[in-house]
């Protein structure tokens, strides 16, 4: 049959299953919102406040449910203020299709009104960039981008459509779009068998988990593994849930702000079997001190990822939920119950730990694990709050921690806790941020109110940028430059001024019933916890040092 672009583009989206879309529109998009209109009881279309929020509510739809999150902007501004969503996703591997539009042919290169080359832009951060010239290629390059996005190891991919694009007409034939496979055909027997034969030898082994066995679905395979190897477990931040956090063998997180436990057994160990994870600086320290008493077996679905960061003994590429299926069928149970005593006890000995007499960060997420019993979507922004997010609430599924990990993305999480909300309207979803981050992305809580979204905006209210401002006291001799936010904005107000409900807590005796009456509105609420502006996260792993120097205030004094 006979579509327009717009038409095809719309088509497209259904054919992929696509049920929504977060986005803000424009001149050269217009044809295509036309569209949407039309078929807005097929796609819901999201109204962010600023096309920066579309990229993250995409990008939190997409880690929430593991589909390709939809964004869409016009060209331009519009278009360049998708990049740091675009770049988040990158970094976190998060399959993502994001949606330009451009002027018309005969005016690119011209320097036009609100002409950008949004696909040269974004060619660095995304894992294929595309402009649409032609309406011939239109309905191929979108079925080839969402296949892109989800292939291998997952990633964002932007399609930029000129605007005659979108009004030239073509014939359209609607296909069925296969599910995508997982990545196997670069694994090989014989290195499943190297793996296998050095964790058979390991006395004191150790399993590091990473996103990369979120994105596999691999919880199961990754218990039944852990049960066969007798292993303690650490995780990364984006490694969070894939192992439940509640399991008598996890040690807690590894790396910069990693227990102590978690950095002092990778230390020790004598193989480290690392599932998904890229070794990310924050994770490893001095690369020269990290792991030096092990061998280590990587796991990965991107060869590049192997020997890059941190030289390993062996390695299997391809998709780690397939990798550890064909391991744990060749794996003799094992038997490290010393090992794991050791480890454990060490736990119990150099615990997380806080401030118990003040109301604090750890406070709040303690308190807000007990209420939700674990069974909430948590979002956050990037700092202080972020480390007390991960170290203190208990993830015991995957998915359930949504952050920025690789790019450290202030004011990432409110747009990303719409996108988990929108995904899964039955869970509670609560996003934590500090007082500088939500200065980033505060008006999305208008469009939470817009469109009933009933996410809880946690502030730790500190007034400073409080993780700049723990290294400018550890650091640089106490010299807070431009880090001191006490310019008297009221955020209560502010969420009310936007139609939100709003608490201020100021004490530890508040937080409980403040939580559970947020919960039970059901509506956008904002909580204003303020907190001291000095309080730090520990443990801390200083610059150039080797995680096993991990120190804590207890250590300072």
């Amino acid at each position: 049959m006979q579509l327009n672009g717009s038409e095809i583009i719309i088509e497209c989206l259904k054919e992929q299953g696509v049920d929504t879309v977060f986005g803000y529109p424009g001149g050269t998009i217009l044809n295509v919102y036309d569209e949407l209109y039309k078929h807005s009881g097929e796609i819901k279309h999201i109204l962010t406040s600023h096309e920066q929020g579309a990229s993250h509510a995409a990008d939190g739809y997409a880690r929430a449910t593991g589909k390709v999150g939809v964004c869409m902007a016009t060209s331009g501004p519009g278009a360049t203020n998708l990049v740091t969503g675009i770049a988040t996703a990158y970094m976190d591997s998060v399959p993502l299709v994001a949606i330009t539009a451009n002027v018309a042919v005969p005016l690119l290169g011209k320097d036009s009104f609100q002409e950008i080359d949004i696909a040269g832009v974004t060619t660095p951060i995304t894992k294929y960039s595309f402009i649409v010239k032609n309406i011939e290629a239109l309905a191929p390059t979108i079925r080839r981008a969402f296949q892109i996005a989800q292939t291998g190891r997952p990633g964002p991919v932007l399609v930029d459509i000129t605007k005659d694009v979108t009004a030239a007409v073509t014939e359209y034939e609607r296909q069925e779009i296969a599910p995508v496979k997982r990545s196997t055909d670069k694994i090989k027997e014989e290195d499943i068998d190297t793996a296998v034969a050095m964790i058979s030898a390991a006395k004191k082994p150790m399993v590091f988990v990473g996103g990369g066995a979120v994105i596999s679905g691999a919880s199961e395979e990754l218990k039944k593994f852990v049960d066969l190897l007798d292993a303690p477990v650490t995780d990364s931040l984006m490694g969070k849930g894939s192992f439940d956090g509640e399991d008598a063998r996890y040690v807690g997180m590894l790396g910069m702000h990693g227990t102590k436990a978690a950095n002092y057994s990778v230390t020790e160990c004598d193989l480290l079997v690392t599932i998904g994870a890229r070794f990310s600086d924050r994770v490893t320290g001095n690369t020269k001190k990290f792991a030096y008493n092990a061998k280590i077996v990587q796991f990965d679905v991107d060869a590049a990822e192997i020997n890059k960061n941190i030289m390993v003994n062996a390695s299997v590429i391809g998709d780690v939920k397939e990798i550890l299926s064909r391991v744990n069928a060749k794996l003799e149970k094992q038997n490290h119950a010393e090992w794991v005593k050791k480890v454990q006890a060490l736990a119990a000995d150099k615990p997380l730990t806080y401030h118990k007499d003040v109301l604090t960060g750890p406070y709040v997420m303690e308190k807000l694990y007990e209420i939700t019993k674990g069974d909430a979507i948590i979002t956050t922004e990037v700092g202080q709050h972020q480390m007390w997010a991960a170290q203190f609430y208990k993830y015991r599924a995957p998915r359930t921690l949504i952050t920025s990990g690789g790019l450290g993305t202030m004011g990432y999480g409110l747009g990303a806790s719409l996108g988990a909300k929108t995904a899964h309207p039955e869970k509670t979803v609560v996003n934590i941020a500090g007082d500088g981050c939500l200065r980033m992305n505060m008006n999305e809580i208008a469009t939470a109110v817009r469109y009933q979204i009933p996410v809880i905006e946690i502030v730790m209210n500190n007034s400073v940028l409080g993780m700049v401002r723990q290294w400018q006291t550890l650091f640089y001799g106490k010299r807070y430059s431009n880090t001191v936010l006490n310019d008297g904005v009221d955020f209560v107000k502010l969420a009310q001024a936007m139609g939100a409900e709003a608490f201020r807590i100021t004490k530890c005796e508040e937080v409980e019933e403040v939580l559970k009456k947020a919960i039970a509105l059901n509506k956008p609420v904002l909580i204003d916890c303020v907190i001291d502006s000095d309080d730090k996260v520990f443990p801390m792993v200083a610059p150039g040092a080797a995680i096993e120097e991990a120190f804590s205030e207890e250590d300072m004094k």
